[in-house]
């Protein structure tokens, strides 16, 4: 996975950057908000571990600004905090963080939390996957809608995109249905 790392303290983005390189991910680091935010718009990494307190733009605010950004595939969000309590977790979660590590940060439970991160985006590419596929009739050819109602292909591919469609015959169907029949009607 690209992990994008977002902490302050230069050691602590040090050892994090270190840590995770070791488990085999792509690690990129920015020392504060901005910096990550610039990175994340410039890549598209599928988790961001963020430190809570920052200069600038704090975690709870970067957490919004990647939520607000609605890419197509989901950032999973792992803040990493000093404070403690109720009202930091809950804030935390409100922004958009997904987990919660309490500093300084345990690397067994961070390569726990990361293969939890990597569960969640395999879970949610395949859910993309499966709703990117179309119910069609094998005899009928008409595809199932949203509404469960049955409609022909080109309707329901009208409805959903700007396509429009002119009709033809293609090689194959022109040789085993049209030929015959043409062939048929001029000699009889």
């Amino acid at each position: 996975m690209k992990v994008l790392i977002a902490e302050d303290d230069p050691v602590t983005r040090n050892l994090l950057s270190q840590q995770i390189r070791k488990l085999g991910h792509e690690v990129v680091s920015a020392a504060d908000g901005r910096s990550a935010w610039d990175l994340y718009r410039a890549g598209s990494p599928q988790v961001l571990v963020s430190d809570w307190i920052m200069p600038g733009i704090d975690g709870p605010e970067l957490c919004r600004w990647v939520r607000s950004d609605n890419r197509p595939l989901y950032t999973y969000i792992i803040m990493t905090t000093i404070l403690g309590g109720k009202g930091c977790y809950l804030e935390g979660l409100q922004a958009g963080a997904d987990d919660f590590l309490t500093k300084p940060v345990d690397f067994d439970v961070l390569s726990a939390r990361l293969r939890v991160a990597q569960r969640v985006l395999s879970l949610q590419k395949e859910v993309k996957r499966l709703q990117e596929l179309l119910p069609i009739c094998s005899y009928c050819r008409r595809v199932r809608s949203e509404s469960w109602l049955w409609q022909r292909i080109e309707e329901y591919i009208s409805t959903h995109t700007d396509s429009r469609f002119s009709h033809s015959i293609c090689p194959d169907c022109y040789e085993r249905e049209v030929r015959p029949e043409l062939e048929a009607s001029v000699g009889g």
